[in-house]
C-alpha cells in the first residue's frame, strides 16, 4: 500500500442520524447531571453540546481545514503553496499576525455563515477559484483552509486563538519542520491532546526538501514514534515542501479525499464525543442497586427521629391517658370526680380526640407540646442522615458523593415541623373509649345505686326511730338486714369491681402504648422517607439514567 493510499484509507462513514442521537443522548446527560455534579466537570460537554448544534446547522457542504504549527515551521508558506497564491503573510518576524487567514474554494457567499461562527475576520476571507482556474481546482471546491497563529507565539492572546480555532475545525493539519518536530509544547499541550482524533489528524514534515532522502525517512520514522506516545497510532504523516511543488501531492490528495466525502465534520464531531464521554465514564460507575437504600438503613434514621419527635414520650403519654380515661369510666362513681381534676396527659401534649387534619391542610394542623429534641438525639438524626446518603453513594463514583450528602439535608429545616405535623396527625387509638368500659361503667352505677337504696332505707329507719314511730321491719339475708346488706355489698363490690379492672387496665394502657407507638413510628418512617430518602433516591434515579444516556453517548 503506498503513502497516498493509506493517508486515504476509508476510515468509514459517520452516520449522522446515529451522531446526532449520541448528541442528545449527552444533552439528555447533562440535564440529568447538572443540577448534582460539579459545573467545572461538564464544561466540556457542554461546550460541544453547543458547539456540535450550531455546526451541523451550518453548511455540511464545506470542510474546514486548519494548518496549525510553531514558528518557523513554514505553516503559512505551506498555506500560500496550497492556494497557489500568496495570501498570508509570510516572514522572520514574528509573531506576524494574531488572526487567521481562509482562502475558500468555491464561491465565498455560501462559506460566510461559517467563516463568521468559526471567527474568520471577512478581511481576512480569500476566494480560490477565478473564472482562469477552469476546472483546476473543482476537486477541492468546498473546502475552507485556515492559516492559523503560531500557537508558540509570544503573545498570549495568539495562543488563545488558536487553542479556540482548533476547538471549531473540522480537520487538523500539524505542521512540524525538521528542527522542531519533537518540541515538548506540540506534543504535550496540543497532540497528545488530541489522542482521540486520528481520523481528522494530518501530521506534515515540512520543508523536507531540506533533508536527503535518507535523512527524511529517519525523520518520519522518529515523528511516528513521538507520535504513538502521544497516543496517536495511526495519524498519516506526511513530507512536504512548500518549495518543492511536487511535494505537495500527498497533502493535496489528502484534502481532496476529505472534501469528496464531506465527512471531516461528523468525524470531528465523533471525536470530540468520544474524548468527552471518556472524561465522563468516570463520573458514571456501575449500576445504583435496586435496594440502594435498605431497610436497616431507614430502620436506623426511623428510629433517630423517632427519639427525636418524642414518640416514647408520646406513647407513654397514651398509655397514662388510657389508664386515666378507664378509671374515670370505670371506677367507683364516688372517686370517679377527682380522676377528672387530673389533667389527661395527652391532652397535656395537646394531643387526644381532637379531629385530624388531611394531608393537604398540613398548614393549619395545630402544634403539639410534645417536648423539644436535645443536642444529642439531634445529633444522632444528623449522624443517621449522613448515615443514608453514605449508603446511597457506596456503590456509585465519589463524586456523586456531595450531591447525595446535600440531598440527604436538602430539607433538613423543614424535618422538624413535619415530625411534629405526623405526630399531632397520628391516630393513637384514644377517639373511641372500649365497649367494655361503658359495660363497666353502668355497672359501677348500679351498684353505687344499690348502696345507696341500702343507706337510704337505713336512713328512713333511723329517722322514724327518732320520731318514735313504729320501726320499718328490715328484711334480713341470715343475720344481715337487707338495707346493710346492700349498703355494704355495693360498696365492697364497687371496690372489688375496681380493683379487679386494675390488671385489665394496665393491660390494656400497655397495648395501647404498643399500638400508639407503632402507629407513630410509621408515621414517622413516612416523613423519613419524604424528607430525607426521597431526595437521595431521585439523585439515584438521576445517576441511572445519566448512566443510560453515557450508553448511548459512548455507543458507535
Amino acid at each position: 500500500m503506498s503513502l497516498v493510499d493509506k493517508v486515504l484509507r476509508d476510515s468509514g462513514k459517520v452516520d449522522a442520524e446515529r451522531l446526532v442521537l449520541r448528541l442528545e443522548a449527552l444533552s439528555k446527560f447533562l440535564r440529568l447531571t447538572d443540577p448534582y455534579l460539579p459545573d467545572g466537570e461538564l464544561v466540556g460537554a457542554h461546550t460541544l453540546v453547543e458547539r456540535a448544534g450550531t455546526r451541523l446547522s451550518l453548511s455540511r457542504d464545506h470542510t474546514v481545514v486548519a494548518l496549525a504549527g510553531s514558528t518557523g515551521s513554514g505553516k503559512s508558506s505551506l498555506f500560500n503553496a496550497l492556494a497557489r497564491l500568496k495570501l498570508s503573510p509570510v516572514g522572520v518576524r514574528r509573531p506576524t499576525t494574531g488572526a487567521a487567514h481562509a482562502c475558500v474554494w468555491g464561491p465565498l457567499e455560501p462559506a460566510n455563515q461559517l467563516l463568521d461562527w468559526v471567527g474568520v475576520l471577512p478581511r481576512q476571507r480569500f476566494i480560490r477559484e477565478s473564472a482562469l482556474d477552469a476546472d483546476d481546482e473543482a476537486s477541492l471546491r468546498g473546502l475552507v483552509l485556515l492559516d492559523l497563529p503560531d500557537f508558540d507565539s509570544i503573545e498570549r492572546g495568539h495562543r488563545l486563538e488558536v487553542d479556540r480555532l482548533l476547538g471549531l475545525v473540522d480537520q487538523i493539519v500539524w505542521v512540524v519542520d525538521p528542527q522542531k518536530y519533537g518540541d515538548r509544547i506540540l506534543h504535550q499541550a496540543y497532540l497528545s491532546q488530541f489522542r482521540s482524533h486520528v481520523d481528522v489528524t494530518i501530521v506534515v514534515l515540512n520543508q523536507a526538501d531540506r533533508l536527503t532522502e535518507t535523512d527524511t525517512d529517519v525523520v518520519l520514522t522518529d515523528l511516528k514514534r513521538l507520535l504513538e506516545e502521544d497516543g496517536m497510532t495511526g495519524a498519516p504523516v506526511l513530507a512536504t515542501s512548500a518549495k518543492q511543488p511536487g511535494m505537495l501531492s500527498d497533502l493535496r490528495a489528502a484534502l481532496e479525499r476529505t472534501v469528496a466525502e464531506r465527512q471531516a465534520a461528523l468525524r470531528r464531531l465523533g471525536a470530540d464525543l468520544e474524548a468527552v464521554s471518556q472524561q465522563l465514564t468516570g463520573m458514571i460507575g456501575p449500576p445504583a442497586a435496586e435496594d440502594e437504600i435498605d431497610r436497616a438503613t431507614v430502620r436506623q434514621l426511623s428510629d433517630a427521629l423517632a427519639a427525636s419527635a418524642g414518640v416514647p414520650a408520646v406513647a407513654d403519654a397514651v398509655a397514662g391517658s388510657y389508664r386515666h380515661r378507664a378509671v374515670a369510666s370505670t371506677g367507683w362513681p364516688l372517686i370517679r370526680g377527682l380522676r377528672r381534676l387530673r389533667p389527661d396527659p395527652l391532652r397535656r401534649l395537646h394531643l387526644g380526640d381532637e379531629p385530624k387534619t388531611d394531608a393537604v391542610s398540613t398548614d393549619i394542623t395545630p402544634r403539639t407540646s410534645v417536648p423539644e429534641a436535645n443536642a444529642a438525639q439531634k445529633s444522632a438524626v444528623g449522624l443517621t442522615v449522613r448515615a443514608v446518603a453514605a449508603r446511597a453513594a457506596a456503590p456509585l463514583p465519589e463524586i456523586w458523593a456531595p450531591a447525595l450528602n446535600n440531598a440527604a439535608r436538602s430539607r433538613s429545616a423543614d424535618l422538624s415541623d413535619a415530625l411534629d405535623r405526623a405526630v399531632a396527625k397520628t391516630e393513637l387509638g384514644m377517639r373511641r373509649p372500649p365497649l367494655w368500659w361503658r359495660g363497666v361503667g353502668l355497672l359501677q352505677w348500679l351498684l353505687t345505686l344499690v348502696a345507696a337504696g341500702g343507706l337510704g332505707w337505713l336512713i328512713v329507719g333511723y329517722v322514724l326511730k327518732l320520731l318514735a314511730l313504729p320501726d320499718l321491719d328490715y328484711p334480713k339475708l341470715g343475720a344481715v338486714p337487707m338495707p346493710t346488706l346492700m349498703l355494704l355489698g355495693g360498696l365492697l363490690l364497687g371496690l372489688l369491681l375496681a380493683a379487679l379492672l386494675r390488671p385489665i387496665v394496665d393491660w390494656g394502657a400497655r397495648r395501647a402504648r404498643r399500638k400508639a407507638e407503632q402507629r407513630l413510628r410509621s408515621s414517622i418512617t413516612e416523613v423519613a422517607r419524604e424528607y430525607v430518602v426521597a431526595p437521595v433516591r431521585e439523585v439515584l434515579n438521576a445517576y441511572a439514567q445519566a448512566r443510560e444516556a453515557l450508553t448511548v453517548v459512548r455507543s458507535e
